[in-house]
């Protein structure tokens, strides 16, 4: 579980709510169903508008999933991993690796290959396709929620406008001026909210996310082809080695 999203998404919402009660508001005169039906609703659906509604909803899987589960295997552990794998297939032959747990999923269909004994040309094609698909769902998410946090300040604007308008067509009652007020800023004050504290940080840490398992599979991939053509673990080591950030290199070079 990826905690930082959580905890960036929650305390942005605690932050809020703290100033209104340090303001001496009740937190129910920031609660406006009109407002909520405007931003809201109207952020998600101009956003639908955008792709099919199977690729919207795959988009929105993709995206939270994403962010909710953190996945990231350290570049270290992953490099260890495969020069373990390839110490095995060195000693064993590919089938040894039927009876290897990995739990890595790209990794172990990378192993599956080298095992059921597939050609170098095949294996690197298969791979390097899913790599693709999978970055390329991952941009899909980015892409929505991106939308999303672009339509909402729209939204919130519009929903303004349709305060104001209330406002002005009842000046002659006023009851009904303060009520109009508020729905115009409240949209406001969504709008920002749901852009700022949830659609565009949920976009940029996909995007982070994009780039990371990009790398991560390549390094996979790399790893993977090496030992199809029976490269000893240390040469393995020492080819992967510039996956890792230039100031591991020395103390992970030392250890292995």
């Amino acid at each position: 579980m990826d905690i930082a999203t959580f905890i960036g998404i929650g305390g942005g919402f605690g932050v809020l709510v703290l100033a209104i009660f340090m303001e001496g508001s009740k937190l129910s005169m920031f609660m406006d169903l009109l407002a909520t039906n405007v931003v809201i609703g109207g952020a998600i659906t101009t956003t639908m508008a955008r792709f099919t509604m199977k690729g919207f909803i795959e988009a929105l899987t993709t995206g939270l999933k994403t962010v909710a589960f953190d996945h990231h295997v350290k570049p270290r552990d992953m490099i260890e991993k495969i020069a373990e794998l390839a110490d095995i297939v060195r000693k064993q032959g590919p089938l040894g690796l039927e009876a290897v747990e990995i739990e890595d999923e790209f990794l172990a269909k990378g192993m599956r290959m080298i095992a059921d004994g597939f050609d170098l040309h095949i294996i690197r094609e298969t791979l390097e396709r899913e790599r693709d698909l999978h970055i390329e769902r991952i941009d899909d998410a980015n892409k929505l929620f991106n939308f999303m946090g672009n339509a909402a300040p729209g939204m919130g604007m519009v929903g303004t406008i349709i305060g104001l308008v209330s406002m002005f067509a009842h000046m002659d009652d006023p009851k009904k001026i303060g009520p109009g007020m508020a729905v115009a800023l409240l949209t406001t004050l969504y709008g920002a909210v749901m852009a700022n504290v949830v659609a565009l940080p949920i976009a940029d840490k996909l995007q982070i996310k994009s780039l990371e398992e990009n790398i991560n599979h390549t390094l996979v991939i790399d790893g993977v082809l090496m030992i199809r053509e029976n490269k000893s673990p240390a040469v393995i080591r020492d080819m992967l080695i510039s996956y890792m950030p230039s100031k591991h290199r020395g103390d992970f070079a030392e250890a292995a």
